[in-house]
C-alpha cells in the first residue's frame, strides 16, 4: 500500500525529544509529497506552536491542531476552520472535574490566543497577549481546547477522575504522562477532523496512514486503514496501532516513509 495521505502526530513520533525534525526526515517527508502524497501534521499544539515547524509543512499549508479543534493554515498564519467548545459547557466540565478534583487549575486555547486562570503553573511557554483571568470570564467565548492541570495528585488517579466527570459533555483525552486532561467538544478529535480533510479531497481511510504515541493519537490510529505506534509510543496507541516502527529519536517515521518512496 502507497498512501495518498500521511498523517502524522508532533511531539514523541515525527519531532525528536528536541523537538526538532531530523534531517533524514524531512527529507523522507519531501519525498513522500514529491511523488504525490499529502503529508499532514495532527498535533495537540496550538496554532503558534507550529509556525516554529513552518517549514516542513507540505504545499498544502494545513495541519491540523489542538487535538482536531482547529485547521490551521500555517503559510497564512490564519485559523480556516474550528470546531470549538461552547464557553457554558467548557464552565460546566471545569465545575464537575474540580468538585472531584479540588486543586485542579485551567487553562484555555481559542485560535491563536491563550489564557489560564492566576493560580494555573507555568508549564508552557505563554504568548506575550496571554489573558490570565478567573475561570468564568476565560469562558465567556467558546475555545478550542480547556486544559485541566493537577500539581499534588498521580496523573493517572487524575486523569480517571477528570475523565469521569467529563462524561459525554465533551471529549477528554491526554498526551502526555503529567496530571493534564485535554478536553474538546464532544465528538471532536484528530480522527474526526482527518477523516473531514480527507472526505473533502475524495480520500478514504484505506489511503491513509498514521503515526503516533499517545492516547490522543488512538481514535487516529484506529480510523486509518494502516497505523504505527512509534518505539516509545503509550501502551494506548500500541493497542490501536496495526503496526510498531522505531522510536522518535530513530527516525521512526522517517524509515518506515523510506519504504515506501526510497
Amino acid at each position: 500500500m502507497v498512501p495518498r495521505v500521511i498523517a502524522t502526530d508532533l511531539d514523541g513520533t515525527l519531532l525528536r525529544s528536541d523537538g526538532t525534525v531530523s534531517p533524514r526526515t524531512r527529507a523522507a517527508l519531501a519525498r513522500a509529497e514529491q511523488h504525490g502524497c499529502t503529508v499532514l501534521f495532527v498535533s495537540a499544539r496550538p496554532p503558534r506552536w507550529i509556525d516554529e515547524l513552518a517549514d516542513a509543512v507540505g504545499d498544502h499549508g494545513l495541519a491540523i491542531c489542538a487535538n482536531g479543534a482547529l485547521i490551521y493554515d500555517v503559510h497564512a498564519r490564519a485559523v480556516i476552520e474550528r470546531h470549538s467548545l461552547a464557553g457554558d459547557v467548557a464552565l460546566t466540565v471545569a465545575q464537575a472535574i474540580r468538585q472531584v478534583a479540588p486543586g485542579v487549575s485551567f487553562a484555555i486555547e481559542r485560535d491563536l490566543g491563550y489564557g489560564h486562570e492566576p493560580d494555573f503553573p507555568g508549564r508552557w511557554p505563554a504568548p506575550e497577549d496571554t489573558v490570565v483571568a478567573e475561570l468564568d470570564a476565560l469562558l465567556i467565548e467558546p475555545v478550542a481546547k480547556l486544559l485541566a492541570l493537577h500539581q499534588k495528585l498521580d496523573a493517572q488517579e487524575f486523569i480517571a477522575l477528570a475523565s469521569a466527570a467529563v462524561g459525554d459533555l465533551a471529549a477528554a483525552t491526554h498526551s502526555g504522562h503529567a496530571a493534564v486532561v485535554e478536553i474538546s467538544a464532544a465528538n471532536v478529535s484528530k480522527a474526526t477532523s482527518l477523516a473531514r480533510f480527507c472526505a473533502e479531497r475524495g480520500i478514504g481511510p484505506a489511503d491513509v496512514v498514521a503515526f503516533g504515541d499517545m492516547p490522543n493519537d488512538v481514535p487516529m490510529l484506529a480510523w486509518a486503514g494502516k497505523s504505527y505506534a512509534v518505539g516509545n509510543a503509550h501502551p494506548a496507541a500500541v493497542a490501536a496501532a496495526d503496526h510498531r516502527c522505531a522510536s522518535n529519536d530513530e527516525d521512526g517515521v522517517a524509515r518506515v516513509v523510506e519504504g515506501w518512496f526510497g
